[in-house]
């Protein structure tokens, strides 16, 4: 198992990393935002991979219920 990188001076002083990812609405695609407490981005990235399933299906209820800021779907991990 390999270990994770220690996190950035700049990743500290950012505090929680957010990943963005798309998903297919139609013919269009759907910007979203996933918050999470993870400290560096390669961890945040990983959380995104391993739950996508789960955030998918979020991100999809949010599209169908309108909760769109700002042109972006807006998710917080847990």
């Amino acid at each position: 198992m390999r270990k994770l990188p220690q996190p950035t001076e700049q990743e500290l002083r950012e505090g929680p990393q957010a990943v963005s990812f798309q998903i297919a609405n139609g013919n269009a695609r759907q910007s979203c935002l996933l918050q999470t407490n993870f400290p560096t981005k390669v961890q945040a990235q990983r959380y995104l991979l391993a739950n996508w399933p789960a955030v998918e299906k979020m991100a999809r209820d949010a599209l169908a219920t309108g909760t769109v800021e700002d042109g972006q779907i807006k998710l917080m991990m847990v």
